[in-house]
């Protein structure tokens, strides 16, 4: 088995678990039975309940989260295979907790009454709407626009897994919602636009933006992903925000802060190799340069960006330096290592050539460029996208409280000095005492955070000018 190979092996997880229904003779040691082939199998159990029992069986539903979907098949087809076991039911309990879509739309007051109804619809409406249509800025006091967010995507690259279209990009639009929501008490929702034109794209936002104070945009593959936020930012007085590419840069530059003062390096000194030349590559690279970090190597699929290759676009050539070779080129003697990029690309062989007290964010999802425990005897600080290990690098510390704090003083624009303080302010709340390699960003569940961000995002917009209230 190669180095790379065991990066596909994850540790269970809660987003591939299953519940499992099962009928068992009442008999001692007949639930030791299943228990011991789940774990077997490497399955973690988590709940287990009793639903009946008789004299003759026990009926038993049993939560146990996979690493996989082909292992969660394989547990079940385990237990199938004890004698005297029925396997009753299996759900998934992630594509349980989606049905129906995960947001619903409420209406902040009761319609009781004749009232009630004449002032909040016709005849008194008309009121607010001709009040609106004298003076436009009167939308932000007197609608949904200040404090609506817009998630548009076309689908075309959701995560990790590709181009899989507007309605495949859905769930995930979804789920940005309900953290909007939870997180930084916004409004948002989901656009997913069937069209992957350019220009389409940039038209369909602007006819929309009437309704909406800010619009993230979302899982939109690169170049293409560059020139719509670049065309909206110029055309729109709104804060256009493309996650993918700067909240991906603003966690991993917060992240990166208190790593290097735990290995007591300057931004300014380390060599800093990025893997994934994409959106979220392009613009962490932007992000640490506008911080002050002098030395990037960035690298594709083919190795090395380079001043040697003629392949590249226009984002990548802003990046090409002299050197040229592959990913294990790269590495040699590199202080930092970031991966947004594919799984298994990294290999304990390539870390053993960092510089001392290495440093790797390895944050492909949901499986990392190197699995964290094949290198935990090599680095200094480790940390990925994932929740099931320290130091998860997660777009939830930062979009929330940055539209949160555009919007609240009406700020025209999101620039790389709110990012780069929104970065600062999440850094600054892991204190001296509690830095550690373990700890080097907060939590996602951590309260302060949006809250820390949001007021960061405002001093910087009126320090710039560019804030309306």
């Amino acid at each position: 088995m190669t180095e790379s190979s065991h990066a596909t092996k994850l540790n269970p997880s809660s987003s591939f678990s299953v519940k499992i229904r099962v009928k068992l003779r009442n008999r001692a040691g007949a639930l030791a039975k299943v228990t011991g082939a789940i774990a077997s199998i490497g399955g973690s159990l988590g709940e287990i309940s009793l639903l009946e029992r008789t004299l003759d069986f026990t009926l038993r539903e049993i939560t146990v989260d996979a690493g996989s979907t082909e292992q969660a098949e394989e547990i079940v087809q385990g237990i199938k295979s004890i004698p005297n076991v029925e396997v009753l039911d299996v759900s998934d309990k992630t594509f349980d907790l989606h049905k129906g879509g995960k947001i619903t739309i409420d209406s902040k007051i009761a319609i009781k009454g004749q009232s009630d109804l004449a002032m909040a619809y016709t005849p008194g409406v008309g009121r607010i709407c001709k009040a609106i249509a004298e003076n436009p800025e009167k939308a932000f006091d007197l609608t949904i626009k200040n404090n609506t967010v817009a998630i548009v995507t076309d689908g075309s690259a959701v995560l990790g897994l590709g181009n899989l279209g507007p309605l495949g990009a859905l769930p995930v639009m979804e789920g940005k919602a309900m953290l909007f929501k939870d997180f930084g008490g916004l409004d948002a929702f989901p656009v997913c636009l069937d069209t992957q034109d350019t220009e389409e794209i940039i038209e369909t936002v602007k006819r929309m933006a009437p309704v909406f104070g800010g619009v993230n945009l979302e899982d939109i593959s690169a170049p293409r992903c560059f020139e719509i936020e670049r065309r909206l930012k110029e055309e729109l007085d709104i804060p256009i925000f493309h996650d993918d590419q700067h909240g991906t840069a603003i966690v991993t530059q917060a992240a990166l802060y208190n790593a290097l003062k735990w290995v007591k390096k300057s931004l300014e000194d380390v060599r800093i190799a990025i893997n994934g030349a994409g959106a979220a590559g392009v613009a962490i690279a932007h992000l640490l340069q506008e911080a002050g970090a002098k030395t990037i190597i960035m690298c594709d699929s083919k190795g090395i960006v380079s001043t040697k290759r003629s392949d590249l676009n226009a984002a990548k050539q802003e990046f090409a330096v002299a050197e040229s070779g592959s990913l294990a080129d790269a590495m040699k003697n590199t202080d930092v290592f970031i991966g947004v990029s594919v799984p298994g690309v990294l290999t304990p062989g390539m870390v053993s050539t960092m510089a001392k007290d290495a440093i790797v964010f390895a944050m492909a999802n949901p499986i990392p460029e190197i699995q964290p425990e094949l290198v935990s005897d090599r680095v200094a600080v480790m940390a990925t996208g994932r929740s099931d290990y320290p130091n998860q690098i997660n777009n939830v510390l930062a979009f929330p409280g940055v539209f949160r704090g555009a919007l609240d003083c009406r700020a025209r624009s999101i620039t790389r000095k709110m990012c780069i303080e929104a970065a600062g302010a999440i850094a600054s709340l892991v204190s001296p005492t509690e830095l550690s390699p373990h700890n080097i960003i907060p939590s996602v569940f951590d309260a302060r955070v949006a809250t820390a961000v949001s007021a960061a995002v405002q001093q910087a917009a009126r320090a710039e000018g560019i804030a309306q209230c």
